[in-house]
């Protein structure tokens, strides 16, 4: 079912009998590897916006440098043109400008009143990017809405003195995301991606914000959902393995699973692994363009990358593949020329086991 006020999607041939957003990209990732965009961030400093291209004609109390998820607002040429870029380097599937983009990390910047717009235009120029990408050559491209982990969490304390102490409930999260999705699907994404993910239950919250919006809209909109990893254990924040936090969230039944973030394609390696074994469908993996120097500056040449990530694709690891910080469309155009004609991680089918989700994962016999 199309957004409201858009014309029914065409597709190209060969997707002419599908017509969900679910099943044209499912339908693809059986027989190629998809291509994920690459870092905002790191496209967004190589403008070297001031303050003013921040604050643009808004009225506001606080400086903006720094609040990127705002310059979908007040420089819609500067975010529809790095769409644009990942598009043109071979991206199959962009994300929204809108990581921090919910009422809690707006307080930072005096700008909760802007949550709602800035997730609807934000949306609307990602899809508009897209479509316009897609009416070059008639391949189907995909918006996924970015959806962040908030500097909050409800697994941790903020104070070492009082452990059972939590800055925010559950509650109040789950209306926090809700906002952000309802604003997202409204502005016609076909996915919504709740990535960087540190606190397992926040990526709970996350998703049950999902579902509800979505079902709500009356559209099928898949969650995606991206894990992060903070230290070479293996774990997230709030103490999960890799396994483990598949294990957590497998119930969810998200269109793709994986890591984001973290470390380069070499160190994330063996963490994907684990992942592309026990997860029963698509892994999605996006690193970073290897470890900052001393300055916070990413060296990883697109080359590198792509060479690092070819790995991946001969261990059969991933389905869709991307980059996050430090990554740009030259990365991207590198990794697409990498995964072309390449075949992509074969689904495993899971056997019936009894898996329980503690901060590791235990398996037992059905």
């Amino acid at each position: 079912m199309p957004f409201a006020g858009q014309a029914p999607r065409r597709h190209c041939q060969g997707e002419s009998r599908v017509t969900s957003a679910r099943e044209i990209f499912t339908a693809r990732a059986a027989s190629s590897i998809l291509v994920f965009d690459g870092g905002y961030g790191t496209a967004i400093q190589a403008y070297k916006l001031s303050e003013a291209d921040y604050r643009g004609d808004l009225d506001l109390s606080l400086d903006q440098k720094g609040n990127n998820d705002l310059l979908s607002i007040t420089r819609p040429d500067v975010i529809g043109a790095i769409h644009t870029a990942y598009l043109d380097a071979g991206a199959d599937m962009i994300e929204t400008n809108t990581f921090s983009a919910t009422r809690i990390s707006m307080a930072d910047y005096a700008c909760e009143h802007l949550v709602r717009e800035l997730n609807l235009e934000s949306a609307q120029l990602a899809r508009n990017c897209a479509d316009a990408a897609e009416a070059k050559d008639g391949k189907r491209r995909f918006v996924a809405g970015s959806i962040g982990p908030t500097n909050k969490t409800l697994s941790l304390s903020p104070d070492v003195n009082d452990p059972g102490y939590r800055e925010i409930d559950y509650d109040y999260l789950l209306g926090v995301y809700r906002e952000q999705c309802d604003a997202l699907i409204e502005g016609g994404v076909d996915f919504l991606l709740i990535e960087t993910i540190f606190d397992t239950l926040n990526a709970k919250c996350a998703a049950m914000a999902a579902s509800e919006a979505a079902q709500a809209s009356g559209r099928d909109v898949p969650i995606m959902i991206s894990m992060t990893i903070t230290d070479m254990a293996g774990r997230n924040l709030s103490g999960h393995m890799v396994e483990a936090f598949w294990h957590a969230i497998r119930h969810i039944k998200p269109l793709t699973i994986g890591l984001n973030c973290s470390f380069g394609a070499d160190l994330l390696r063996p963490y994907l692994a684990e992942l592309s074994k026990a997860a029963d469908t698509l892994v999605m993996a996006y690193p970073n363009a290897g470890l900052p120097n001393d300055l916070g500056e990413y060296d990883e040449l697109p080359e590198q990358t792509a060479e690092l990530i070819k790995a991946w694709l001969d261990d059969g690891l991933v389905n869709i593949v991307g980059g996050c910080c430090g990554t740009t469309p030259a990365h991207i155009g590198a990794i697409a020329a990498a995964v072309a004609g390449r075949k992509p991680r074969i689904v495993p089918k899971a056997a019936v086991r009894t898996r329980l989700a503690g901060l590791e994962p235990f398996i037992m016999a059905a």
